[in-house]
């Protein structure tokens, strides 16, 4: 049986595998993807991102398969409702954030055309292969990541700091982290 070498944080059970080796670094430009995952990536500030992963599906019901559209619009009560959801994580501000997140998304769609054109300009269309040996070499932020957080905050977005950024900059294949001895890199 050929085992695969894969970079040693998904190590952990098949929910963390299947994300690494089918989603993980693999470049996303239609808004959808994007914007699901900075919704999540947003809701995993200060926990982990295996929580996350196990509660997708019912982030996905409870934020209506993550339309944007409608989410802006949510109500106090809809915002009440979520916060009571035990399938999703209940932080009260990070649900008020996704409303004014989506808010936000909307504007840079309608300035930029697509919420993946702006976001994609920071690192000029293409991913950023940094090649790392070790899990070590794999920076929590870069100065990109820095200067998108200080965007998206100045265009009202919330718990999108530089680390969360830069987290969803790897989940989306904006960079590539996979270390070099991973398969995924064939």
């Amino acid at each position: 049986m050929e085992t695969k070498l894969r970079c040693a944080w998904c190590e952990k059970d098949d929910l963390y595998r299947n994300y690494h080796d089918n989603e993980w670094g693999k470049p996303v430009y239609d808004d959808e993807t994007i914007f699901e995952f900075l919704i999540l990536e947003t809701f995993q500030a200060g926990l982990s991102w295996h929580t996350v992963l196990a509660k997708r599906e019912n982030f996905r019901k409870a934020f209506d398969n993550f339309d944007w559209n409608k989410i802006a619009n949510y109500s106090e009560d809809k915002m009440a409702e979520l916060a009571e959801d035990t399938g999703i994580i209940r932080n009260k501000l990070k649900i008020k954030a996704t409303v004014s997140n989506a808010q936000a998304y909307i504007k840079i769609q309608e300035e930029f055309g697509s919420f993946s054109k702006y976001i994609w300009g920071f690192v000029n269309g293409k991913p950023i292969d940094n090649q790392p040996k070790t899990l070590g070499d794999v920076k929590a932020t870069t100065e990109i990541s820095d200067k998108l957080s200080k965007d998206l905050k100045k265009r009202g977005f919330k718990f999108v700091g530089s680390t969360v950024v830069y987290a969803h900059m790897q989940a989306t294949g904006m960079v590539n982290d996979h270390i070099m001895e991973c398969f995924t890199r064939k």
